[in-house]
């Protein structure tokens, strides 16, 4: 199992939007993911990261350099304090629209090679201090999203985050091994995928607000631990594939409104003030 290998880390492939598109491209497909920095406004990693917080309160605040900090009992994604924020969260407006932006659909389709179509499905991730061993464990989102191979994961970083606060971490070229056996494990999720003999080199890196990261369906990815004291990481992700590529029903219901009583659209779009990014989906052909 990867939890008893000794791995030695390098930092991200970093790519930038100024390259061809092609070389990009090109990239993904060997590496299994794309890092470009600063790609997202800081605007708009401070406006969303803002409404995120102010749904946080009491129990997340910013501290004295206006990062996100905990004020009381560590917790972790289905502890109680968790459900009481994340339906609050989920009917942000501007959580579900950020993903739908025009620059960063550009993104999207630029790994695509087509018109891309955004999984209704959002996430935020909130890592707090003092609960090590509970992070994401390696997994690929092909099993968990019962992905086809053009679904991609678009991940942000709304804040600077180093290594102490739980970076992102990819197995690079991971993706080119298809969809591996898993097993149950402690953490977000729940499940682990194999990792192999050979596989001992991650890639990962300190990040900073506005960083985009874009890992293929089936790159195995996780989090590192978060080992600061009261220094909380929050991040956003969504799934995107080529339009009309084949998505899986369960991706169009809200994260974890499965679970979590009351948490569905007619609740998320409640106190909306554009339809636009509402129901979007609903005529979409490639759904099974």
């Amino acid at each position: 199992m990867e939890i008893h290998k000794i791995s030695a880390n390098k930092p991200y492939v970093v790519s930038t939007i100024n390259e061809d598109t092609q070389v990009l491209r090109e990239r993904f497909n060997d590496w299994g993911y794309l890092y470009i920095k600063g790609y997202i406004p800081l605007a708009d990693c401070e406006g969303l990261l803002s409404a995120v917080l102010n749904e946080c309160d009491p129990y997340i605040r910013r501290n004295a350099s206006s990062l996100p900090h905990l004020e009381g009992q560590p917790f972790f994604e289905t502890d109680p304090i968790w459900d009481e924020i994340y339906p609050k969260i989920q009917s942000l407006e501007a959580f579900h629209t950020f993903f739908h932006q025009q620059h960063v659909l550009n993104l999207m389709e630029i790994v695509a090679g087509a018109p891309a179509f955004v999984y209704p499905m959002k996430m935020a991730r909130i890592s707090t201090p003092r609960k090590i061993g509970f992070e994401t464990p390696p997994h690929q989102d092909a099993h968990s999203h019962h992905a086809g191979p053009t679904m991609a994961g678009f991940w942000v970083a709304l804040h600077d985050v180093s290594e102490a606060m739980g970076r992102v971490k990819v197995l690079p070229k991971s993706h080119r091994l298809g969809v591996r056996p898993v097993f149950n494990t402690q953490g977000v999720g729940g499940v682990q995928c194999e990792i192999y003999e050979d596989e001992t080199t991650w890639h990962v890196s300190d990040v900073e607000a506005g960083d985009v990261l874009i890992f293929h369906s089936c790159t195995v990815h996780k989090a590192e631990p978060n080992t600061t004291s009261e220094a909380v990481r929050i991040s956003v992700d969504t799934r995107f594939c080529d339009h009309g590529a084949a998505v899986f029903s369960t991706n169009l219901d809200p994260h974890h409104g499965w679970r979590i009583e009351g948490l569905d659209w007619p609740s998320i779009y409640s106190g909306w003030k554009n339809t636009q990014c509402q129901y979007y989906w609903r005529d979409y052909p490639g759904l099974f």
